[in-house]
């Protein structure tokens, strides 16, 4: 077969997977860019060129939006990696029961969000809810998780951590099954312990897993709101609003255009953020 036969017959292969990644990924990136520069309904547009844009920047809250995205984004992926590393490192032990508690770990992880939202929004309940009535059995007064606004922002998170720990884990895990026996071996030999496996072997060589982690949650914490707006739709005020959930509330009140900018700058502040970061942990991981 002639070198020119052998590539068409390769990109024969190719074109099915190009053709679904242009319809559900290129196409609708390149037309929410279009009609964030519109105003349009369902059954009508027009073209107002940055209109969109102005408007959605200097909307009054958005720099509340902006703080509390990354605050939260910041949370719930240090959180992810400090609890997953450590759930990755217990539960790469020989233990009879392990995959039971493997199994109890990443079952939050296949829950339904606005359940788990809707759940622990009747759990953090001030005067009600589960959490406070355990805490008041131990002569500790709860506080209002939801409705303090001081607060409610790190409860949403917390329930996020919970909801995502399972998958950080199991990527820990995997990290962390994938390191030879062999170094540990010549570690005991030269006199180390367990916190020397974890500092000089676990740590160093589960690097790729954490990058992975890393990565992950911090643009699930970027792009979060689906659990923001289950169990305080961005109150009480504007405590919890994050940058979705502005987005979300725009479109709610019929500002579809507005609403798809707001996507746009979003998508834009992921990618700008992210993509450093990734490269940035990919750097370390090469000189490690």
């Amino acid at each position: 077969m002639s070198n020119l036969a052998s590539r068409t017959y390769t990109y024969m292969f190719l074109i099915p997977a190009g053709i679904i990644y242009f319809i559900f990924f290129l196409l609708p990136t390149i037309m929410s860019f279009f009609f964030s520069m519109t105003w349009w309904s369902l059954t009508d547009w027009r073209f107002i060129g940055l209109e969109n844009f102005k408007t959605f920047l200097t909307e009054e809250y958005l720099n509340i939006g902006f703080k509390n995205t990354i605050i939260y984004a910041f949370v719930t992926c240090t959180l992810k990696v400090v609890i997953g590393l450590l759930l990755g490192v217990f539960l790469s032990t020989k233990l009879k029961t392990i995959g039971f508690i493997r199994s109890m770990i990443f079952f939050p992880s296949l829950l339904s969000t606005i359940a788990v939202g809707m759940a622990f929004m009747m759990m953090m309940h001030p005067s009600q809810g589960l959490i406070n009535m355990a805490l008041k059995t131990v002569g500790i007064a709860g506080p209002d998780w939801l409705g303090d606004t001081s607060i409610a922002l790190l409860s949403v998170a917390l329930v996020d951590v919970w909801k995502g720990i399972g998958i950080a884990t199991v990527i820990f895990i995997a990290g962390i099954m994938s390191i030879p026996h062999d170094y540990y071996e010549a570690l005991m030999i030269d006199g180390g312990n367990s916190f020397h496996k974890f500092w000089n072997i676990t740590l160093p060589l589960s690097r790729p897993a954490m990058n992975s982690v890393i990565i992950l949650s911090f643009i699930g914490g970027l792009r979060s709101f689906d659990l923001v707006w289950a169990m305080t739709k961005g109150g009480p005020g504007f405590s919890t609003d994050l940058i979705a959930s502005i987005i979300y509330k725009q479109y709610q009140a019929g500002f579809y255009g507005l609403s798809t900018a707001g996507n746009v700058i979003l998508f834009l502040v992921v990618s700008a953020l992210a993509f450093p970061l990734y490269a940035y942990l990919n750097k370390k991981e090469v000189d490690l």
